[in-house]
């Protein structure tokens, strides 16, 4: 049955979602509730990320159209918008911003899925629940990543204790004041062929547990990044370029461990000691890096 709008006049909405830094992951694939997959892990929640905004003509030949400032195609942003706006009269345009490169470790795929479906759920008037639940299942099954969307519902750094979205999934999050520099260093990495391996998967598993439980005993900033660090090691897939760059930087004193997934390195100075001496290593080998803040909240509408 069609949903008939409202008012024969154009709605818009905007909404912001942001990025994020897998630190260390576990897959959690098992359930037989696709709400209820994703992973367990940490990372940090980015103060930079995608913006959407939806703009509803509620008369006209039925139409979802997508655009962006990428020069590439975004089936999963694209097919969330579709499904929410299944069975509504009218066309809908959605049009994304991307604030940080797409295909590095830096939660684009999921942050271009929730700003879209927040976005285009307010325009339906449809529930928040609603919008979350598809952004999730988009991401999941077009290959975007594990669990991206239940982390940045919220901000700061964000431990994901139970893999899904609310209520099936569970992640609490803590304020994280450092600022933390990510350096891009090679071509984005397809993360989707790497998730598709069940060998790579449980050697991720293994990879995490110890770094899991440290942090489940103690689920602080210092513990992230340390864990963080001996994921990165424990895991090794970032090629030789990407190592030797990691080894300059941690020479500094800093804490840097590779997003999961891309050729990007995330660091947090521990000190002002510190941050001097990674600044001028990021100087002395010209390594392209942004300094950023860990978002104080997680996807939202703007007004």
């Amino acid at each position: 049955m069609k949903h008939r709008a409202e008012a024969q006049e154009e709605r818009s909405a905007r909404a912001f979602a942001p990025g994020h830094i897998t630190g260390i992951f576990s897959p959690a694939q098992s359930s037989e509730d696709p709400r209820a997959r994703g992973s367990i892990g940490a990372g940090l929640v980015l103060d930079a990320g995608v913006r959407a905004t939806a703009r509803l003509l509620p008369t006209g030949r039925r139409q979802v159209r997508l655009a962006s400032d990428l020069p590439i195609a975004l089936p999963i942003s694209l097919d969330v918008a579709r499904r929410l706006f299944a069975g509504h009269d009218g066309s809908i345009r959605v049009e994304l911003t991307h604030e940080l490169p797409v295909g590095q470790g830096l939660g684009m795929s999921a942050a271009g899925a929730l700003s879209t479906a927040l976005s285009v759920a307010s325009v339906l008037g449809l529930p928040r629940r609603k919008a979350i639940e598809v952004a999730h299942l988009a991401d999941l099954f077009g290959g975007g990543g594990l669990g991206g969307v239940s982390a940045i519902l919220g901000g700061g750094l964000e431990l994901r204790e139970r893999p899904g979205v609310p209520p099936i999934g569970r992640a609490r999050h803590w304020d994280f004041r450092p600022s933390v520099f990510v350096s891009v260093v090679g071509p984005p990495v397809p993360s989707p062929i790497l998730l598709a391996s069940p060998a790579f998967l449980e050697r991720v598993r293994r990879a995490a547990g110890p770094g899991l439980r440290r942090l489940a005993s103690k689920p602080e900033a210092k513990t992230f990044l340390r864990v963080s660090e001996q994921f990165t090691d424990a895991l090794s897939i970032g090629p030789p370029k990407v190592r030797r760059i990691l080894s300059r930087l941690r020479s500094t004193g800093t804490r840097v461990a590779q997003a999961m997934f891309g050729q990007s390195l995330f660091s947090v100075p521990g000190s002002a000691a510190q941050r001097t001496r990674f600044l001028r290593e990021l100087e002395r080998s010209r390594i392209p890096s942004v300094e950023l803040k860990a978002s104080p909240s997680g996807a939202h509408l703007l007004r």
